[in-house]
């Protein structure tokens, strides 16, 4: 009997893997994870290990190096300001980007910028061939059983098909194991989300079925081409903490609690305050967060104040959790000011008011 959900494809190549071919004849070859927990190499359960047992088996010779950047409950608004760091610069030959489940609450706009901005800075380097991973959530169920594109992954797939990326919906291949008989849900997704050893051997496999028909890919590599969306966030700009203004006990610490994270600004005070100049349209702020941080009061080029109302869900911790906040987006082009700082955030889940930003950063 034929499903609506069959007219969906696993599998799009839309291109070779010149770059990892070129890397598997060298002896040597780096792959790089960019993600969420679902790619998360923390627990050593997830699907790029079944995909790196596989290369070894396959290639037994070739010197790998595994550079998985993948961080639980993070998105492309954060891996735009951490793909040099984590991924270029570490000159990755093959980069999976996975990040249709966590992108799916952001707003549209905010995402589709954020993920072309990260896709351009990992095709400019010359050195990665990107593959795009989908893996699933109880929120694309509906979509898929009528047969539709969730728009996550619809948008993602827009994407591909201008850059001639190749890409992969594992979470659509576990879900027809499933429907199948081949695998329990339970076996699945053990928690409803995140795929354990059964599901993520069922990941795994489709994406080797992936670089195996990108392998086999005749086609021609083409230029990069111009942006879909010219205000995509392609070209993030740190702002020096150097020429950060502070009032209030304010110190520059090299961060320890999460390996990817080099230095900090770091205060438990309320009231204390940063001042800045940026250049761009948005402003963004990474924060090392949990139960017990402040949150933040701002306002760009003296305009009203603002805020930050931030969920703390239990799993969170006190800290640990690297957490963006987006402060201003859609600006005039030109030069800007922000001022910052950090209040208690008088609910019950706020147990403290630590302040720990890693970057403030224009796009």
């Amino acid at each position: 009997m034929k499903r609506p959900s069959d007219k969906l494809a696993v599998h799009r190549t839309r291109g070779p893997l010149p770059n990892f071919r070129r890397a598997l004849a060298s002896g040597t070859v780096r792959v790089g994870f960019l993600g969420g927990s679902i790619t998360d190499q923390k627990t050593g359960t997830r699907w790029p290990e079944g995909f790196a047992a596989w290369l070894t088996a396959k290639w037994p010779r070739v010197r790998w190096i595994y550079e998985n950047a993948a961080i639980g409950a993070t998105g492309s608004d954060l891996a735009v300001f951490r793909a040099k760091r984590d991924i270029i610069d570490r000159a990755c030959d093959l980069v999976f980007v996975e990040y249709a489940v966590n992108d799916n609450g952001t707003p549209s706009e905010r995402r589709a910028r954020a993920r072309e901005g990260v896709l351009r800075q990992l095709l400019a380097s010359g050195r990665s061939d990107v593959v795009l991973v989908y893996t699933f959530m109880r929120e694309f169920h509906a979509d898929m059983e009528a047969g539709r594109l969730p728009s996550s992954v619809a948008d993602f797939e827009i994407l591909a098909d201008h850059y001639g990326l190749n890409s992969v919906w594992v979470g659509l291949q576990a879900w027809r194991d499933v429907r199948d008989g081949l695998m329990r849900w339970e076996e699945w997704l053990p928690d409803g989300l995140h795929p354990e050893h059964r599901g993520s051997y069922s990941y795994a496999q489709a994406v080797i079925a992936t670089i195996e028909k990108g392998l086999a890919a005749k086609a021609k590599t083409k230029a990069i081409p111009k942006p879909l969306d010219p205000l995509c966030w392609e070209k993030p700009r740190v702002v020096p903490f150097a020429e950060i203004e502070r009032t209030g006990p304010w110190t520059e610490r090299r961060w320890g609690a999460l390996n990817w994270i080099d230095q900090v600004l770091f205060t438990t005070a309320p009231g204390a305050t940063l001042r800045g100049k940026f250049r761009g349209r948005n402003l963004v702020a990474g924060f090392d967060f949990g139960s017990a941080s402040s949150e933040i009061r701002w306002r760009i080029d003296g305009g009203a104040w603002q805020t930050s109302v931030r969920d703390r869900p239990a799993w969170c911790g006190a800290s640990g959790w690297y957490r963006p906040l987006v402060l201003a987006e859609n600006l005039k082009p030109g030069a800007h000011t922000f001022e910052l700082e950090a209040v208690h955030g008088n609910t019950p889940e706020c147990t403290g008011c630590t302040t720990c930003i890693p970057f403030i950063a224009s796009v």
